[in-house]
């Protein structure tokens, strides 16, 4: 499974979270890249490591042209960590998780499919989803 990167935050330890689209939080440690890469040292600089963002569309983070890694990587070798937002996802991800359109799922809210605040829940102008709703309703998540 292709698993996107929605945000990633660094830490002062060399450590990134990293949230990924399917509501999955890890935290990824940049120094085991110090052995065999040695390029990665330069993130020893706290500056250039505070610069780190995701790339366009969510296949990975960069800090500059020379130093990035891809979703795998952060996927395969973070560490899973509990948070409040865990097992949710903007409606916007699940469409393409899933291979819906968003009208499906919200025409699933509108007729008590996706049950407000229990399955969904609206923040501002944003709909979010569980995951195990998605499951339950639409089966796994589509292979990318």
């Amino acid at each position: 499974m292709f698993h996107k990167v929605k945000t990633v935050h660094p830490l002062d330890d060399l450590k990134l979270i990293v949230t990924f689209a399917e509501g999955v939080t890890k935290i990824y440690d940049v120094r085991p890249l110090f052995d065999n890469w040695p390029r990665f040292k330069e993130l020893e600089n706290k500056h250039l490591f505070s610069c780190v963002e995701v790339d366009r569309g969510g296949y990975g983070i960069f800090w500059n042209d020379d130093l990035d890694l891809s979703c795998d990587e952060l996927y395969a070798n973070g560490k899973v960590i509990k948070t409040p937002f865990d097992n949710l996802m903007a409606l916007s991800d699940a469409t393409e998780l899933w291979g819906l359109n968003e009208s499906t799922l919200r025409k699933a809210i509108a007729y008590g499919k996706l049950k407000n605040n229990i399955d969904v829940c609206k923040f501002g102008k944003q709909w979010i989803v569980s995951v195990e709703a998605m499951k339950r309703e639409y089966g796994e998540p589509r292979a990318q």
